[in-house]
């Protein structure tokens, strides 16, 4: 009798050891604005954490929604913090509605260029704004800062005067503030509505990444192209992130599959962001876009319009702001 019942426990052990080990299989939702399988840096972040999470084997299926199919690109947010989306390739501006703290990352002047972004990814200002996506809910699976342009169908835009009088589309708040002060007048949308704005008159110019740039086919609505080049004024915050809901219901192998799956596309994309830029001018000039590129007297010119309009609207209306500001300036 003291055999079966030892047999009974040990089979009632292994039973519970087996259920606490193996999950049931895993699908995540992931989702985003861009054009799905085209050569999006964006997408193809999300394609490679996708193929790294499934060839580890670890019972863990990622289902990419692009191009806006299952989500809009403002209505992202909420339902990541919720748990009823898994993972987005995400501007994190767009979700300042919900965070003012966000605008700092699409501001103008923050940050200079591809190295400088790199090192702000490991500063305190970086630390702050996680910690208010982790209060929320969010994660980051893998860092983007992406370079942008401007643009006009009307007049060049190199220093601020050359804007005067255009209908600009800016990424953002900071951004819209600049351009206000620099004469501009502001219709906001999202990246992938910047063609049909140029397209129907309502734009006559606008900023964006340099991905945007050529993944919207917007040289076919521009005359000419301002790229970074050496005085980049442009630069995003557009990493990948996921729901902390989501993430803690894996097991620990599926986080671990997914933690190499983010590193291995973070440092995909930290060696293509510049290349982004040369792709973009190559593009534009294939198309016979005329190409001209900010002095460094046009650059400090747009900073000091800045300075008096963004950095200040900032930090008096977000409580942390001008901390963050001083967070973010203090990268060298």
């Amino acid at each position: 009798m003291k055999i079966i019942n030892k047999i009974i426990l040990s089979l009632i052990t292994l039973s519970f050891i087996s259920s606490a080990s193996f999950s049931a299989p895993v699908t995540w939702k992931a989702s985003h604005q861009w054009p799905g399988g085209k050569g999006d840096p964006r997408d193809e972040m999300v394609q490679i954490i996708k193929r790294e999470v499934e060839k580890a084997k670890v019972d863990f299926k990622i289902q990419i929604y692009p191009g806006k199919s299952l989500y809009k690109p403002k209505e992202q947010w909420k339902p990541l913090t919720t748990g009823d989306l898994d993972m987005t390739a995400f501007p994190l501006d767009y979700a300042n509605k919900f965070h003012p703290e966000f605008s700092i990352t699409l501001m103008p002047g923050i940050v200079k260029n591809h190295d400088h972004a790199k090192r702000i990814n490991k500063s305190a200002f970086m630390k702050s704004i996680r910690k208010i996506m982790d209060d929320a809910g969010v994660m980051v699976v893998a860092d983007a800062w992406l370079g942008g342009a401007f643009a006009s169908k009307k007049e060049c835009i190199t220093s601020p005067g050359t804007a005067k009088g255009q209908v600009m589309r800016a990424a953002g708040p900071m951004f819209n503030k600049m351009l206000e002060g620099a004469g501009s007048s502001i219709a906001s949308m999202p990246s992938s509505e910047i063609y049909t704005g140029l397209q129907t008159g309502v734009l006559t110019g606008a900023n964006t990444s340099s991905g945007s740039f050529v993944s919207y086919k917007l040289y076919e609505q521009l005359k000419c192209l301002t790229p970074p080049g050496k005085y980049g004024l442009w630069f995003m915050y557009e990493p990948i992130l996921m729901s902390k809901k989501s993430y803690n219901k894996l097991n620990s192998k599926q986080k671990e599959a997914l933690k190499k799956a983010g590193e291995k596309a973070e440092a995909w994309m930290s060696g293509q962001v510049a290349n982004l830029d040369t792709k973009m001018e190559k593009a534009f000039q294939k198309a016979g876009v005329k190409l001209v590129y900010m002095t460094e007297k046009d650059y400090n010119a747009w900073v000091g319009i800045a300075k008096k309009t963004s950095f200040k609207d900032f930090a008096a209306k977000v409580p942390t702001g001008q901390k963050l500001l001083d967070q973010a300036l203090a990268v060298k």
